[in-house]
């Protein structure tokens, strides 16, 4: 080993059932794309060597970022690992193989003294994956802000899976001079969409201790004739309640918001893919892009339906662009709680049945819940049960009222 390798902006995520990514960047072009691992600290039995990348954005070019796939792990387990054959030593835990398991949830973090508070409760107690409903850096194409970014979180997202999906600031794309969008974003941040049958890194699904989660693209083609629209319907197809008997989505411009920022956003989104939400019985979808914290109760097409999803706008990570202060008046009665509040989310799924969610406000020294709910699965719900994908059991129950 060498102390003189510098390695930096570690961080991990999951692949398919018994895998992990490693991720991190290198100013040295010669360095290796090698993970050691082990369970013990400073013992290493295990090695796996993988790929690297770099991009150029106009003047901009990145240093060497390293993607190396290891495992299998054992679930519940905690590895100790090094990056490329540097000294410094890094550790995660695996998440368990079965219920209960806890996600951390926060969007639109950005780098921001709210972004450190943020992460600082959500240490405060442990949790076992953490989601992310795009916006990330908040680079917005200044590049050096990924790198501070990565920095920034690695002391989070190297001890635990983060798993993202893009925001509207992650695009970064000009007209005719910079044609391609996301390329910092699919150079830095690779999720499991190989393992999921997406031929994009904007969508893909994964599966963990009985959960089915599913990350969608705002910013992508979403209509019918979509790649896209096609990938989810056939993965919302194999879905098999029996096994993942929960059913998360996540994606950025939320398709219901009673906040006056970003209006109307997302609806296109909706209204080209809610019924496949409405008829694989998603329970729960959670959003970011809106500055703030609001939960609607069980939805379909814009009416309180028990067979549709629980809505959760949580961009309120601590991006630097502060608060959406304002929500129309009078409250509509399928929003149930609102607050302009910087904070993050915790979705501690207990059993095959129940889950609690909690919305923590950063306000306070200690992170204060200030909005909680018990959820049942609907694959568990007598009047909603059926089987994800076989669309043709499925009617509207507001069509039978």
């Amino acid at each position: 080993m060498t102390t003189l390798l510098f390695v930096h902006q570690v961080h991990i995520s999951l692949v398919g059932k018994d895998h992990m990514r490693v991720s991190w960047v290198t100013t040295d072009k010669n360095a290796p794309s090698t993970v050691e691992y082990g369970k013990l600290p400073g013992k290493y039995d295990m090695s796996m060597t993988g790929e690297h990348t770099t991009y150029r954005y106009f003047f901009y070019k990145s240093g060497k970022i390293h993607h190396v796939k290891i495992g299998p792990l054992e679930p519940g387990m905690t590895y100790y690992y090094c990056c490329g054959g540097a000294e410094k030593e890094f550790s995660f835990k695996t998440p368990p193989s079965k219920f209960p398991i806890e996600f951390a949830v926060a969007g639109d973090l950005g780098q921001t003294e709210w972004t450190a508070s943020t992460l600082l409760h959500i240490n405060k107690t442990d949790y076992d994956v953490l989601l992310l409903p795009g916006d990330l850096s908040y680079a917005d194409t200044q590049q050096p802000l990924w790198d501070t970014f990565g920095r920034f979180v690695e002391p989070y997202a190297s001890r635990r899976p983060w798993m993202v999906t893009q925001g509207n600031h992650e695009v970064e794309a000009f007209p005719i001079i910079h044609a391609h969008p996301f390329v910092a974003y699919n150079s830095r941040w690779i999720m499991p969409s190989d393992e999921s049958g997406s031929s994009s890194n904007l969508y893909y699904s994964f599966d963990v201790a009985g959960v089915h989660i599913i990350m969608l693209g705002s910013y992508t083609d979403f209509d019918a004739n979509s790649a896209q629209y096609k990938w989810l319907q056939a993965d919302l197809a194999k879905v098999n309640r029996q096994k993942t008997p929960w059913l998360v989505v996540l994606l950025h411009a939320p398709w219901y918001n009673t906040n006056t920022a970003h209006q109307g956003e997302g609806e296109s989104m909706r209204t080209a893919m809610e019924h496949l939400f409405y008829n694989a019985r998603v329970d729960i979808v959670f959003a970011g892009h809106v500055h703030s914290y609001e939960r609607f109760t069980r939805v379909y097409n814009n009416e309180a339906n028990p067979c549709g999803p629980v809505y959760v706008t949580i961009g309120d990570g601590g991006n630097r662009e502060g608060l959406a202060m304002m929500f129309q008046k009078p409250s509509p009665p399928i929003s149930l709680f609102h607050e302009a509040s910087f904070g993050h989310g915790r979705l501690r799924i207990q059993n095959l049945t129940h889950a609690h969610w909690s919305w923590h406000r950063n306000d306070d020294q200690d992170s204060t819940v200030r909005d909680d709910v018990w959820l049942e699965s609907l694959s568990s719900t007598a009047k909603c049960k059926g089987t994800a994908g076989d669309q043709r059991q499925f009617k509207p129950i507001g069509d039978e009222l």
